[in-house]
């Protein structure tokens, strides 16, 4: 009676644990333009699993297409798709679970990197072996971040509540930005950068100047999607359901500049383009 009880509990353990990560799909949809207005192509499902692949970011040389992926042994590993030989390659394999691969340099991917005391700092980690290095800053519980220049990393810590906050390496300042962020914040083309604040059932957005320590505020929508991308053409994007939207700052309005339901995507919760804009890279919520 007892080992059946135990297998039950088991059972019901393992299913619990499954039930809490999403089952994403990651997917790249060329763009093309149709008498000057963008579209897109037939998209290619890179991981087609069932499981955890999410928050993909791309290389500069836009080669690789960083990702992270938990497998059976439950642990967040970064992998990479290589776009010229179209096949998916493992790089790291730790004991810890890494998240965010973010390049920073020519050679270096940063992490975040969930640690054996549960600590939640950023690495460093070679490109082409995988080896970790080195702790970026010494801040414990972030949970998101973005390299805004060699000097400074905006990042999402987990305080009570949730912050947004700027460090600057060299002279280990610590700035406070602001509390309730989404989980995107972006450069923008001027060395400013963009954010949101969640607020009741919308989100406001805000462009901050660093130089002058000061924000003022974009728009609005009435949705707590937290994905956001800044297009050096496009300007600010959201996701919402399947489509990607855009901000058009002169008609003060949002407008769809992407709707993928014809095919076949249900939900995008992140998403990104490659530098030379060939591919939109999204991860569907299956």
């Amino acid at each position: 009676m007892i080992q059946r009880l135990l297998i039950v509990f088991l059972f019901l353990l393992q299913c619990s644990l499954k039930a809490q990560l999403p089952n994403t799909d990651i997917w790249l949809f060329p763009v093309y333009y149709e008498k000057k207005i963008p579209a897109l192509k037939k998209g290619i499902n890179i991981t087609q699993r069932e499981g955890y692949d999410n928050q993909p970011q791309w290389d500069p040389n836009g080669k690789q297409l960083f990702f992270v992926s938990i497998k059976e042994d439950r642990q967040s590993d970064v992998y990479y798709y290589d776009t010229g030989k179209k096949k998916i390659q493992q790089l790291t394999k730790t004991p810890e679970s890494e998240y965010s691969p973010t390049p920073i340099d020519k050679h270096q991917l940063a992490c975040v990197v969930v640690e054996k005391d549960s600590t939640q700092r950023i690495w460093t980690y070679d490109k082409t072996s995988g080896i970790q290095q080195t702790v970026l800053f010494n801040e414990d519980s972030i949970g998101y971040f973005f390299p805004l220049n060699t000097d400074t990393i905006l990042y999402y810590k987990l305080t009570s509540p949730h912050s947004l906050r700027a460090h600057h390496i060299k002279t280990h300042e610590d700035n406070w930005l602001c509390n309730h962020p989404v989980r995107g914040f972006k450069q923008t083309n001027d060395q400013t950068f963009i954010y949101g604040i969640k607020d009741s059932g919308m989100v406001v957005f805000y462009r901050y100047n660093p130089h002058i320590k000061k924000a003022h505020r974009i728009c609005d929508y009435p949705s707590l999607n937290e994905d956001i991308f800044w297009h050096k053409q496009w300007g600010l994007l959201k996701s919402e359901s399947a489509c990607i939207l855009q901000w058009d700052a002169l008609q003060k309005t949002w407008k769809t500049l992407f709707d993928l339901k014809p095919f076949g995507i249900k939900r995008i919760t992140r998403f990104c383009f490659d530098p030379k804009n060939n591919y939109l890279t999204i991860v569907d919520n299956l």
